[in-house]
């Protein structure tokens, strides 16, 4: 078998580039990469005519997944979502809100329409809805048994939806009530974390910079901390977002991650801050790497894991993914904070602005008691304080002033999880799964802006990617992602369709050691059916997992072992380039060689692997590398036996053939000769074609309607020789009528500065042209009244064309001036003239 420069070059494109290249400290390597064809047991939802399928929501007890995109709500089967099980609901804003729409402004092709922006479930027989509207926001209910929107009842949807559906917006349902965090106005320039809908006070935040600051919301938690609370603590709710600094300084402007939080029991103030919250609180999300200086501000996406699965506090931890620029090169990280790192920093001291010194400092004056921005506890009903009405107006205005705390929130171990180069992490989700140790695992579902999904697993101080799963076939952001524990499934929503994957596919594990060492919590082997299968749904007892270690020697060395594959007969002529194709099982390993038994040892110079190519690349074969070659690929000390060829260099034509070798190359000689006397007589019939159509169409013009002078006008406006002089011996040299004609119509005047008959700059005559059409910045007056110095020069060289008649005979002029002015009075304005012939 011969392999060529060409057949390297084909053999690239056929294996592809790997998607990711050796890990750095930065960029961690998945194990696997799935390709979109790869994919297994997918199921996928989308509808001509409809778009962004970004709103999920699920219900475990009916196995309904809801699914809000652009003026369509669907109803999908959890178990298989290319089936719907009721009816869509058409939720179209009216051609008279797109109207209004498009004349505000707004783009009638992306911004015009209602997006389905919230869809939760607000009791067991209705869910609540909100979409843009057309720059309008509207909300409604949508009763469950017939899967019906009443369009009767629809409320305003401001401060609950955002209007422009490009914009930041979340909310959530607690106990009947909505608390959301959009912008409040059409132009986006009021941010609010508002609560409305039911029983309870409707609440809102106060409207200033050192509240809320051009933020970006991103996400919201409901934490039960009441429960098992010694203090007699409040349930709260956090919001998650990005937001324009204050306390920097004023001329560097920095955006930072926020972490905000309000007490479900808060009613506002009874003189200050009345509905407004007396509970918010905000603190700066860190998630950054001390010692390589890499700082993640921009917060994209949270999910909320609780330890039990309930929203109780212990355990309680949040997964951030966040962006960054580092070195001109997109950086994705993920930090994960412990809900007791977040009630640390809201329990320490406050910031304060500082007028005489104009900055923000940490305040060190006496705090005010009871603690401002504190929910209501034993302690404050023991002091008759049952509400935050009760609360004294120095805590109120302490905190109203002072909404922002010191304190920073750290990650856990003080750095990112996960940190990838070349990433654009846009949504997450972990599950915990108890593996066959009996430990329970995070697993996280990280999705990407180009349409891919990685999968991880959290081991406590890294974190390992087992895979990347390319989910759409098509590059676009994942909008959405959604677990189902009880279907073990995964959701992902994209602008074109929903998608659903299983958490697991384990048979792509083909051995015993591929499946231990992908540290997958939801596969092990099975000894006796010498597969991987899912850990949940098979007897663990007869399982192979070790999730932390990745000891393949739990493989049952009874076991038989894998079949050795067959080695394959190539030959190559001497000289040629040889590669070997060696795809190894994971992309953490590597490959090694053995030659006729023995250890092969690489020479970059002769003999290398390819990483791109996935191959052994010989440079110049001879008959010394005739003979076995096996490929292993080696993962953590384990050789698994991939690849086998047996080689045969033979002597090359030049050799065995010396008369060969110069016809072979004359033979490439005069191909190339051919090729381009091809080409060459190719353009010459184009050329000679050109010029036979150009005197073809010259020839049809009149012969003496043209006068082309090259007059050199002065560039001086203030300079008195303007019009050259009948009787100046420069214009009788110049002067030649046989030498100035062409066939199209045309005069031609190289350009100078015009003046004006006084000396002066000459403005622009008012146009006396063509009707409906604009007159051209350097246009000419009516052609039967052109005078040299009403046209305006020009220090470039360039020409005026003037188009001139031919309805009188010309007479025999000798002096210049008078011949052009005979020329130019033969020009009449005609009404279907071309408006280009009277322009520069």
């Amino acid at each position: 078998m011969h392999w060529g420069p060409l057949d390297l070059y084909l053999l690239t494109a056929l294996l592809g580039l790997s998607r990711c290249t050796e890990a750095t400290w930065w960029d961690s390597l998945a194990r696997k990469t799935v390709r979109y064809h790869e994919l297994t047991d997918v199921r996928l939802f989308s509808r001509p005519g409809i778009s962004n399928y970004s709103t999920l929501t699920l219900n475990e007890s009916t196995g309904v997944l809801y699914v809000g995109a652009r003026e369509a709500i669907f109803a999908l089967s959890a178990s298989n979502i290319a089936k719907e099980l009721k009816p869509m609901i058409l939720w179209e804003a009216p051609s008279e809100k797109k109207a209004q729409c498009v004349v505000f402004g707004k783009n009638n092709q992306t911004d015009c329409f209602n997006y389905i922006r919230f869809l939760q479930t607000y009791n067991a027989s209705h869910l609540y809805t909100c979409g843009t509207y057309a720059f309008q926001p509207k909300c409604a209910y949508i009763e469950l048994p017939g899967f019906s929107l009443d369009h009767a009842g629809l409320e305003d949807g401001r401060g609950k939806c955002p209007y422009d559906p490009s914009k930041g917006h979340t909310g959530l349902i607690v106990d009947g009530a909505l608390y959301s965090a959009t912008l409040n106005n059409f132009l986006g320039t009021e941010p609010v974390i508002l609560r409305n809908l039911g029983p309870r006070h409707t609440m809102k935040t106060e409207h200033l910079t050192s509240w809320l600051n051009e933020p970006n919301f991103v996400g919201s938690a409901y934490v039960s901390e009441s429960v098992g609370s010694w203090a007699g603590d409040d349930d709260k709710v956090y919001f998650f977002f990005s937001e324009r600094a204050v306390e920097y300084d004023c001329y560097t402007e920095k955006v930072v991650a926020r972490v905000a939080r309000v007490c479900k029991g808060d009613v506002g103030g009874a003189r200050i801050l009345q509905k407004k919250w007396t509970t918010f609180l905000k603190a700066r999300l860190v998630c950054s790497d001390p010692e390589q200086q890499l700082h993640f501000n921009h917060i994209q996406a949270v999910f909320t894991l609780s330890e039990d699965g309930s929203n109780g506090a212990n355990g309680t931890s949040f997964y951030g993914v966040f962006q960054a620029r580092w070195g001109g090169v997109s950086v994705s990280a993920v930090c994960r904070y412990r809900i007791e790192d977040l009630q640390k920093v809201f329990d320490g001291p406050y910031k304060e602005y500082r007028e005489q010194a104009q900055k923000w400092s940490r305040y060190s004056d006496q705090v005010p008691s009871p603690r401002p921005g504190a929910c209501i506890t034993a302690e404050h009903r023991r002091n008759l304080m049952n509400s935050s009405q009760d609360l004294p107006d120095m805590t109120l205005n302490f905190a109203k002033k002072h909404p922002l705390m010191d304190g920073l929130v750290l990650p856990h171990h003080n750095r990112p999880l996960l940190v990838r180069k070349d990433a654009n992490f846009s949504q997450l989700a972990v599950h915990r799964v108890r593996a066959l140790d009996g430990e329970l695992y995070e697993v996280l579902f990280i999705g990407s802006g180009d349409g891919w999904v990685s999968k991880a697993v959290n081991l406590g101080t890294r974190v390992h990617v087992i895979e990347d799963l390319q989910v759409f076939d098509q590059s676009q952001p994942v909008q959405s992602l959604l677990i189902s524990q009880s279907k073990n499934m995964i959701y992902a929503g994209s602008h074109s369709a929903v998608i659903q994957l299983p958490l697991a596919d384990c048979s792509k594990y083909r051995s015993c050691a591929d499946c231990i060492l992908s540290k997958d919590p939801y596969c092990g082997w099975s000894q006796n059916l010498s597969r991987c299968l899912k850990a949940q749904e098979h007897d663990g007892f007869h399982l192979v997992q070790d999730i932390l270690d990745s000891d393949t020697a739990r493989c049952n060395i009874r076991a038989p072992k894998p079949a050795k594959p067959l080695p394959k007969n190539l030959t190559a002529m001497g000289g040629s380039i040889v590669a070997l194709p060696c795809e190894l099982t994971s992309n953490l390993a590597q490959a090694r060689w053995t030659f006729n038994g023995k250890e092969l040892t690489l020479d970059r110079d002769l003999m290398w692997y390819d990483t791109a190519l996935r191959a052994l690349v010989i440079r110049s074969a001879d008959s010394r590398h005739s003979g076995s070659y096996w490929c292993v690929s080696e993962e953590q000390d384990t050789r698994l036996l991939v690849e086998g060829y047996h080689l045969s260099v033979v002597a090359g034509p030049a050799v065995t053939l010396p008369a060969r070798a110069p016809l072979d190359t004359m033979g490439l000689v005069w191909m190339l000769v051919i090729a381009l006397g091809a080409l060459c007589l190719l353009l010459l019939l184009l050329v000679v074609y050109l010029r036979h159509r150009l005197k073809s169409e010259t020839s049809k013009g009149p012969k003496e309607s043209t006068l082309v002078y090259p007059i050199e006008l002065p560039k001086d406006p203030k300079s008195p020789k303007f019009i050259p002089s009948t009787t100046s011996d420069s214009d009788e040299k110049l002067w030649d009528p046989a030498s100035y004609y062409y066939s199209d119509g045309s005069l031609k005047i190289v350009p100078g500065h015009a003046v004006c008959q006084n000396g002066g700059s000459s403005p622009s005559p008012p146009a006396n042209g063509i009707p409906n059409q604009p007159m051209p910045t350097a246009a000419l007056p009516s052609p039967n009244r052109i005078s040299l110095g009403n046209i305006r020069g020009s220090s470039s060289n360039g020409y005026i064309r003037l188009n001139l008649g031919t309805s009188e005979e010309r007479p025999d002029y000798t002096d210049l001036a008078e011949e052009l002015r005979w020329k130019l009075k033969q020009r009449q304005a005609l009404p279907d003239s071309n408006p280009e012939e009277s322009s520069v």
